[in-house]
């Protein structure tokens, strides 16, 4: 199995909803607006304030709801959503969110987005004193912490719980009285709350507000707990010591255009993005173009600041699936120009600018620009709106080893010629912070750079395991 077109991927998105007669169906729509972060597995749990009850499957949110199904999930008037993309070798519907923790006293409901980089030895300790794990989850972990600790309450439980776990989670919880939201002290994964009449609802995405015709309110604040129930919202900080953090991909790479971030709209940092990469990297050239979808908006930034014309000189094929066997070397180059077709009248016989937002392995850019040469470009010169990707992710996103990432073993003139271009620049990590509006000058510039400096937020602990390595321990 190969994926074609990006090489990065989000591991998946959250939705939560308290207070609303068509719950399940609001959680439906919700979760379809940020498909593009998980199109692998797809869950919903409600609660009528008697019983949770859940519905989840393998595939995209269409493939596992139906109208029948949602009609199932009617009665409850609060529900929580998941969509995830499954790392690796991890396709089971056993690890399909929400996952839901039932007991005599009360139930549980939990869906999470992020990476935890002490769930193997908070595993193992669990297990020591006889926790038995049925998924490769991480989120068990975290239920299993709750439900072990003998506080004496559920919110002295889970702060104790929040306090002990390390790494990115964005989180929205589910019991038979109450909706929770949390985030880890970093902040790594964004969260976002939002109203909807008298109902409140929280998201990965603020584009999802905007889909259901829900207000957004704020931000969940790093290292904080909201609580939402029939008497309302309140919110408290599980520790002190916070740091805000969060992934810099999602402004470059994973948020949709039209989603804010802190109060930044994508589509415009993306923008500046390329703008700022123009200054820092300008070259010759008679068009400029932008890798389909995510690379667009950098483009049109590039092409603004340089007064090259923007071309759509490269087009999505929509009804390609993002996974397909290919059992040989021919038939991976053919599923490139599958997904992306170069548009021959608008590049042949051109100069050609073509702004990605990075490069992991190589191996896809290598195509495009062998695509491009032969749809007639006379130059391909390559710009990406990030700095080069030198460290693997911790914190949920699905990238290689170091060894595995080009830009750790190669410099750039080596990706150059790699890739076949006539000519490479990455942007700066100084000119990526000047972009989104962060202070570069600052110690806590509010953004984990990682994969670009290999300056981790948390502790990276010896027996950390990447993500698409985790469902591999089974």
């Amino acid at each position: 199995m190969c994926y074609v077109g990006k090489e990065l991927n989000e591991e998946c998105a959250v939705f939560g909803i308290w207070g609303h007669a068509n719950a399940a169906k609001l959680t439906y729509y919700g979760l379809h607006s940020m498909q593009h972060r998980g199109q692998e597995g797809a869950g919903i749990a409600v609660t009528d304030g008697k019983h949770i009850y859940d519905h989840k499957g393998l595939g995209l949110v269409n493939d596992v709801f139906d109208h029948e199904k949602l009609e199932n999930l009617s009665k409850g008037y609060a529900a929580i959503g998941h969509v995830r993309y499954s790392t690796q070798g991890g396709n089971s519907y056993a690890n399909v969110q929400p996952l839901v923790f039932r007991s005599q006293k009360d139930s549980l409901s939990i869906a999470h987005n992020g990476n935890l980089v002490n769930a193997h030895k908070l595993k193992g300790e669990l297990e020591e004193r006889g926790s038995i794990f049925q998924t490769t989850s991480d989120t068990e972990v975290i239920a299993h912490l709750i439900k072990r600790d003998y506080a004496d309450s559920f919110m002295e439980s889970l702060k104790h719980a929040l306090s002990v776990i390390k790494g990115a989670y964005a989180l929205t919880m589910l019991t038979e009285h109450q909706l929770i939201a949390a985030l880890d002290p970093n902040g790594l994964r964004p969260l976002s709350l939002g109203r909807l009449g008298d109902a409140w609802v929280v998201a990965s995405e603020t584009c999802a507000f905007d889909l259901i015709g829900a207000t957004y309110v704020r931000d969940v604040n790093p290292g904080e707990i909201v609580m939402i129930n029939n008497e309302g919202m309140r919110s408290e900080f599980f520790t002190n010591h916070t740091q805000p953090a969060i992934c810099s991909m999602e402004y470059i790479y994973f948020s949709r255009p039209d989603s804010n971030i802190q109060g930044i709209n994508v589509h415009a940092a993306r923008k500046n993005l390329g703008k700022m990469l123009a200054q820092e990297a300008p070259v010759e050239a008679d068009v400029v173009t932008g890798v389909p979808d995510s690379s667009i908006s950098a483009a049109i930034g590039y092409a603004e600041a340089t007064g090259i014309p923007y071309e759509l000189g490269m087009i999505k094929n929509r009804y390609v699936g993002r996974t397909f066997i290919q059992p040989s070397q021919e038939l991976r180059e053919q599923g490139v120009k599958m997904k992306l077709s170069p548009v021959r009248a608008i590049i042949k016989g051109k100069r050609v600018v073509m702004v990605d937002d990075s490069i992991v392995r190589g191996t896809t850019s290598r195509r495009i620009v062998n695509m491009m040469r032969e749809a007639g470009a006379t130059e391909v010169h390559v710009r990406i709106s990030s700095p080069p990707i030198t460290h693997p992710c911790f914190y949920g996103i699905d990238t290689s080893t170091s060894s595995e990432l080009i830009a750790a073993t190669h410099s750039v003139e080596e990706i150059r010629k790699e890739i076949g271009a006539d000519s490479l620049v990455y942007l700066s990590v100084d000119g990526l912070m000047k972009a989104i509006g962060r202070d570069p000058a600052l110690k806590n510039c509010g953004q984990c750079l990682a994969c670009f400096t290999g300056k981790y937020p948390t502790e990276i602990y010896p027996d950390t395991v990447l993500p698409h390595e985790k469902e591999l321990l089974v």
